[in-house]
C-alpha cells in the first residue's frame, strides 16, 4: 500500500496537472510524508480538517461518508489532482464540504477524463475548476461532459451556465433526456426561438425541471393572458406566471384593474405587452399608479397602451425623468414630439442626449439637478439659471 501511494504521488507530480499545484503544495507534502510513515488507519474527521480545510463542525457532519476508506491514499491523490487544475485551498474546502465523496473519485478513471472532456469543449482551466467547486457531486461523473455540452448549446455562454450552477441548478443523465430535452422541444413547438428559451430558462430554471403536464398548463395560462402562440412575449408571460396558480393570477389581474382604473379591454391591452407586471408586488404597483395618475396626470388608457411604464423604477427613473420633462415644458424647452413616455422609455444614453445635453446653456444646472433627483435628493424645482 505504501508503495502504491508513493507511485500515485510520483505520477501526479509528473503529470500536466501538477503545474498548478502551488496553492495546495502543503497537501502534496503531507501526502508524501504520510507515504513514508505508515498510518494505523484512516481518521476521516481529522483528515477533513487537517488536509481539506473543513471546520470541525463540517467534518463531523460529513465524515461518516468516508468511513469505508482504510487509508488516505485515494483522497491524497484527489487533492493533488484538484490542486493541479487550479483549485485553491478554500475551493477544495467548499467542494469537499458539499460532496465528501469527491475524495473517493478515481483520478485516472474519472477526474482526468472529465477535465479533458470539458477543456475539449473549449472551457478554460479556471472554468473547469469553477464547475468542480459548484457541482462537485456531478464533477465526479463522466456524464457531466455531455451535459455541459448540451447546456452550453442551449444557453449560449459559459457565464450563463455558471450563473445557474451557483443557484443550484443541474440535471444530467436520464433526467436530461427524460425531462429537460422534452421540455425544450415543447417550448420550441410553442414558437419560442432558442434565444427566448435560453432567457426564460436562465430566469426561471424550473421550466426545465417540471413535468410536461405542468409546463403545458403554464403555457395555457400564459396564452389566457392573450399572448399569442409563437409570440416572443410568450417567454415573458411564462416567466410571469411561473410561480402563480390561476387563482392568484386572477386576483392580480383584478388588482391591476382596480389600481390603474382599467376596464377589461384595457387590461387585455396591457398584459400581452408587459405580462411581467404580474410579478410586481401590490405595494409597488400602488405607488406607481398614484404617481402616474395623480402626479403626472396620465389617463388609464394611456398607461394601458404603454404598460412598460409599470416596469421601470419609480425612484430611479420615472420620477426623476418626470421632473426633467416638467422643467423643460415650463420653460419652453421641450420639443412637441417628445412626451413623458418617450423620456421614460429612452435608454440612459439617449435620455441624456435628448433631454439634458441640448440645454447646457439655457439650463446649466439641469444635469446636476437630474443626478440629485436620481439619488432621491429632489429639489423644490429645478434651477433655470
Amino acid at each position: 500500500m505504501l508503495r502504491l501511494r508513493s507511485c500515485i504521488l510520483t505520477q501526479l507530480l509528473s503529470s500536466p496537472y501538477a503545474s498548478h499545484v502551488s496553492p495546495l503544495h502543503r497537501l502534496l507534502s503531507a501526502a508524501a510524508a504520510s507515504a513514508v510513515s505508515p498510518a494505523p488507519g484512516f481518521a476521516a474527521e481529522e483528515y477533513l480538517v487537517s488536509s481539506c480545510g473543513l471546520t470541525h463542525a463540517q467534518a463531523l457532519k460529513v465524515s461518516a461518508k468516508l468511513s469505508h476508506l482504510k487509508s488516505p491514499a485515494k483522497p491524497d491523490a484527489v487533492l493533488a489532482f484538484l490542486a493541479g487544475i487550479g483549485l485553491s485551498a478554500a475551493d477544495v474546502a467548499t467542494a469537499v464540504a458539499k460532496d465528501p465523496l469527491l475524495l473517493c473519485a478515481g483520478v485516472e478513471r474519472t477526474l482526468a477524463p472529465v477535465v479533458d472532456g470539458l477543456t475539449g469543449l473549449g472551457l478554460s482551466r479556471s472554468e473547469v475548476a469553477r464547475i468542480a467547486v459548484l457541482v462537485p457531486g456531478k464533477f465526479r461523473c463522466r456524464s457531466i461532459v455531455s451535459a455541459v455540452h448540451y447546456y452550453l448549446n442551449l444557453f449560449g455562454s459559459m457565464d450563463d451556465l455558471l450563473r445557474l450552477l451557483k443557484r443550484g441548478f443541474w440535471l444530467q443523465g436520464s433526467d436530461l433526456e427524460r425531462v429537460v430535452k422534452p421540455n425544450v422541444a415543447f417550448l420550441q413547438e410553442c414558437g419560442l426561438h432558442d434565444c427566448h428559451i435560453a432567457k426564460l430558462c436562465i430566469r426561471v430554471p424550473m421550466i426545465l425541471t417540471i413535468n410536461q403536464q405542468r409546463l403545458r398548463a403554464m403555457v395555457a395560462c400564459a396564452k389566457a393572458l392573450c399572448v399569442p402562440h409563437g409570440s416572443g412575449m410568450l417567454g415573458q408571460a411564462l416567466q410571469a406566471v411561473a410561480f402563480f396558480d390561476e387563482e392568484k393570477i386572477a386576483a392580480k389581474v383584478e388588482y391591476l384593474k382596480k389600481t390603474f382604473r382599467w376596464s377589461d379591454t384595457e387590461v387585455g391591452i396591457a398584459l400581452p405587452k408587459a405580462p411581467v407586471v404580474l410579478r410586481s408586488c401590490k405595494e409597488r404597483l400602488q405607488r406607481v399608479a398614484e404617481f402616474l395618475i395623480s402626479e403626472v396626470g396620465l389617463e388609464p388608457g394611456y398607461i394601458a397602451h404603454r404598460p412598460a411604464l409599470l416596469t421601470y423604477s419609480l425612484d430611479d427613473r420615472l420620477r426623476p425623468r418626470y421632473y426633467v420633462v416638467k422643467f423643460l415644458k415650463e420653460n419652453g424647452l421641450l420639443h412637441r414630439d417628445r412626451d413623458y413616455y418617450y423620456a421614460a422609455a429612452a435608454t440612459p444614453k439617449v435620455f441624456m442626449e435628448k433631454f439634458i445635453f441640448p440645454h447646457k446653456e439655457a439650463a446649466p444646472h439641469l444635469a446636476e439637478d437630474y443626478a440629485a433627483a436620481c439619488r432621491g435628493e429632489v429639489l423644490a424645482r429645478f434651477r433655470f439659471t
